[in-house]
């Protein structure tokens, strides 16, 4: 046991369940937030301490916060998972969907790592986002949540020498597809999707054939959660984390393509 304290958004099912539950095996005082608290069952059964945080409501990060400061005196880590789906292209998405896809998965991020950041500072602790192979790699249908997830890494990525100087380990987890919730929780009639479409139904029809392909030999929340677990605890402290083979290959191959012909000659297949 340990006396260490972490707090986790986006528990209520998928990578945050099963960080939430990792935490609480390796000995952590495993603080559960969670936007709705009529999806706290599962995560109750971890034994961890569920509370209410929604990421995009300034009050309620600065209350779970205080709360957190309150109660344990302390807070070693935050892992920010807390995330939302958006599938479709820029012309027929509506503008709400784009930001609240940026809501979610970038404001509210920046939101609670600013909170958390003097209690971290008092204890040299760690921030440890799970961003997505989507964060170093543009995918079809994908755009806005793609954007949002490069923000992220962009984000953390300048924040991380920052941090640093006051004793603050920053780093970002990459996993690739895994076989949680998140997708259902797009909230996506396939069908009716496609159908509205119009001249990007072909493409569009491709890539989910193709997705479905590749969500069939998915890893585990569980898989995922491991290496969350092991980016609290790396000394040296490492930036990015990939967490399979194929998330390392993909994202390397961003990385190293200096004139884009690479990614767009892959995810280019992914629509025809």
């Amino acid at each position: 046991m340990t006396d260490k304290v972490v707090l986790i958004t986006g528990t209520s099912t998928g990578i945050g369940l099963a960080v939430a539950a990792a935490a609480m095996r390796a000995g952590y005082r495993t603080v559960a937030t969670l936007r709705s608290m009529d999806k706290a069952g599962p995560v109750r059964e971890t034994g961890a301490d569920v509370r209410q945080l929604d990421v995009t409501d300034p009050n309620s990060v600065a209350d779970c916060l205080a709360g957190v400061a309150a109660d344990y005196g302390r807070l070693d880590a935050l892992v920010n998972n807390a995330g939302v789906s958006v599938l479709g292209t820029v012309e027929h998405l509506p503008m709400a969907d784009i930001r609240r896809a940026m809501e979610v998965n970038f404001f509210g991020v920046v939101e609670t790592t600013k909170a958390a950041m003097p209690l971290l500072r008092a204890s040299k602790g760690r921030v440890v986002t799970v961003t997505s192979v989507g964060g170093a790699v543009g995918q079809p249908f994908n755009e806005a949540y793609c954007a949002a997830k490069f923000a992220v890494e962009g984000f953390m990525q300048s924040l991380e020498p920052v941090a640093a100087t006051v004793g603050v380990g920053v780093s970002v987890i990459e996993p690739g597809a895994v076989i949680t919730e998140f997708v259902n929780n797009a909230r996506v009639d396939i069908p009716t999707a496609i159908s509205a479409a119009g001249p990007y139904a072909p493409a569009l029809e491709a890539y989910i054939n193709r997705t479905r392909g590749a969500y069939s030999t998915a890893q585990t929340a569980d898989q995922v959660a491991e290496v969350v677990l092991s980016a609290l605890t790396a000394y040296p402290i490492v930036f990015r984390w990939q967490t399979s083979d194929f998330a390392r290959a993909f994202v390397a191959d961003s990385l190293s393509d200096l004139d884009g012909s690479i990614v767009a000659g892959l995810t280019s297949k992914w629509v025809r």
